[in-house]
């Protein structure tokens, strides 16, 4: 966790070197206050949580609610944040938060086998599980609401619910990636599949597209970006893709040197999202592969480590914490590295203790201090 946020402090200032902005100094001011919750949390029995799991879920609830009251704030079409004046937070990622410790709990008490006999439990799971995701894509959060059914998928593995959940689970996967896969080929179909090569320095406007999906034209745009980033809008919003495939293939081995990038520094990877959601972009350049890969090992340290404390809880409870931990820190890794990388959409998912911002640092820390409070006290509770 502290190489972590080191090497996250030292990418931002490199990421920010030209442009006058001094997010480095507030991220140090988030690190501080993220290992002081680590701590706090660390120290107090994870049975707290369990007995507090309907009020904790209750605030995460409460929190999204207020991003649509008068101190919420509205930043580039996304009713994500409140406003508090000094600061900003991101009532999302606490969501993540209540959501686990209320599953958990859930299933803690459940006793799980079937699907049949699993009925009650697994509706229980369902509707907590439905309003905070729905809350969080309609602000819209596709990046947190992504993240929310792999770590519920993986609570109900680790309690042990029938495969059968699982078979008819992974049907409706593809059931549902088929539908809106169809759904993205006609959007191209529409904008793309018949429209001429842009001149340089054309950017394409795609017409709107209706459809009884619950998804926004841009966010077809980044599918079809992801798919086909030289023929759909290359200049626009194919542009952070291509610059950011340039920066990580330039590292070569050793890399450029700390603060020695160019696409950062230059603007050609856009300086709005090189400090948060691209900032691997920024490693990759500057440290090379190995610099990557000791990187990716540090993440591959702290999954592992929620395995390994999973394996020694001595309650069920606790078990389901770690695994939903990892749960999350895992979907986060794969999709950010993934998508900087063009092995996933892009969708604004931030890199754990890397990228800048407050709300999920302090996310992250609380994260795992619950997994070390698992780790701590696990003497103290009966299984």
């Amino acid at each position: 966790m502290v190489l972590l946020a080191i090497a996250g402090v030292f990418f931002i200032y490199s990421a920010q070197i030209y442009t006058g902005l001094t997010q480095y100094k507030q991220q140090i001011i988030w690190i501080t206050l993220g290992f002081i919750a680590y701590f706090a949390v660390a120290q107090l029995n994870y049975a707290f949580f369990r007995k507090h799991a309907h009020w904790i879920y209750l605030a995460a609830l409460v929190g999204l609610l207020l991003v649509w009251s008068p101190i919420g704030d509205a930043r580039g079409g996304s009713q994500r944040w409140i406003d508090l004046r000094f600061f900003s937070i991101q009532p999302s990622e606490m969501a993540k938060l209540g959501l686990l410790v209320i599953c958990a709990a859930t299933l803690a008490g459940s006793r799980l086998g079937r699907v049949k006999d699993s009925f009650l439990a697994l509706l229980t799971i369902g509707i907590f599980t439905a309003i905070p995701l729905g809350m969080i894509f309609l602000q819209p959060d596709l990046g947190s609401s992504l993240v929310i059914p792999p770590m519920v998928l993986g609570l109900l593995w680790a309690a042990n619910l029938s495969w059968k959940f699982f078979a008819v689970a992974i049907f409706a996967v593809f059931l549902l990636v088929s539908i809106v896969s169809l759904d993205v080929l006609g959007y191209y179909q529409e904008n793309f599949a018949e429209a001429s090569e842009p001149e340089p320095g054309q950017r394409v406007d795609p017409a709107p597209v209706q459809t009884f999906l619950p998804i926004r034209d841009y966010q077809r745009t980044r599918i079809l970006v992801f798919a086909a980033p030289e023929s759909v809008d290359p200049l626009g919003a194919g542009w952070n893709i291509r610059q950011s495939l340039i920066s990580v293939g330039s590292g070569g081995l050793l890399g450029k040197g700390w603060s020695q990038g160019t696409q950062a520094q230059l603007g050609y990877l856009p300086r709005g999202v090189a400090h948060n959601d691209f900032i691997f972009s920024v490693l990759a350049e500057e440290k090379g592969f190995l610099g990557s890969a000791l990187v990716v090992g540090l993440y591959g340290l702290l999954l592992t480590n929620c395995i390994r404390i999973a394996g020694k809880a001595k309650d069920k409870f606790g078990m389901l914490l770690c695994v939903g931990v990892m749960m999350i820190f895992s979907v986060h890794v794969f999709v950010n590295i993934g998508m900087t990388i063009g092995l996933m959409p892009i969708t604004g998912l931030p890199l754990p203790f890397l990228s800048y911002g407050g709300s999920f640092f302090v996310s992250c820390c609380i994260l795992l201090g619950l997994v070390q409070s698992v780790y701590r006290h696990r003497k103290e509770v009966r299984a």
